[in-house]
């Protein structure tokens, strides 16, 4: 039970952050407003650092179900945990997400844009293709699982040490790989937050995007498997 609370806190840190960014950046009047993309990358990487740290030494600090998934089929986790972590990934995610539009309601009433309410909460393609996209949510994912497996100690999964390393990564895909999807790389970090979209009471909010958001579950999860598979066939 600690270790699950330690992913739904761990989780709620990372979206409470993370979304906070795409708010600040994207909705209007905020002191942030257009502030670009490398913001947005940064505070992410910010977001990813804090959360590992803050959890490392409860959970292992997955805060994603990909992560989950990934060092389950690697061996270095065991399955029968799989789906209580990813169920308080999600249910984090969709706490944060909620406090990421209580903070920036005003905000949110102030902004015309629909996609722009909607970018604060859940990924989009930059263009859309379904092939191509789910390909970049793929590749981009199999990136950060690879990477984690070979940062975190087996069976043990990420450290308190390994939050620096882990943040970066998260920092240089999205700096590289990110801009065509919007690199959700985290099921929970799309998935949690598009369902508070639809449940809060947002003027104007128009589309959930419901027919796009399964990519950015299946992506992240075809990717961390791939990851796992490569992680276990390479001799280092």
């Amino acid at each position: 039970m600690e270790a699950y609370i330690g992913e739904l806190l761990g989780t709620f840190i990372l979206i409470l952050v993370g979304h906070s960014v795409n708010a600040n950046v994207s909705l209007a009047k905020t002191n942030g407003n257009n502030s670009g993309w490398i913001v947005t990358t940064w505070g992410w990487g910010i977001a990813v650092f804090i959360a590992v740290f803050m959890t490392a030494d409860i959970s292992g600090a997955h805060i994603n179900p990909a992560v989950t998934i990934g060092l389950a089929s690697a061996g270095n986790f065991e399955w029968a945990l799989v789906p209580g972590y990813i169920a308080a990934q999600m249910i984090g995610a969709f706490v944060g997400a909620l406090c990421v539009w209580l903070q920036f309601r005003d905000h949110f009433d102030e902004t015309e844009d629909p996609a722009a309410k909607l970018g604060v909460f859940s990924t989009a393609p930059a263009i859309p293709n379904t092939s191509i996209n789910l390909f970049c949510e793929t590749i981009a994912t199999f990136v950060l699982v690879l990477g984690v497996l070979y940062i975190a100690a087996p069976d043990v999964g990420l450290g308190a040490l390994d939050a620096l390393p882990v943040g970066l990564l998260v920092f240089g895909i999205g700096m590289g790989m990110g801009g065509t999807t919007g690199y959700a790389i985290n099921p929970a970090r799309d998935l949690g937050p598009r369902l508070a979209h639809a449940v809060v009471p947002i003027k104007g909010k128009g589309s959930n995007d419901w027919g796009y958001a399964w990519i950015p579950v299946a992506g992240p999860t075809l990717g961390s498997i791939i990851a796992a598979v490569v992680y276990r066939i390479l001799p280092f």
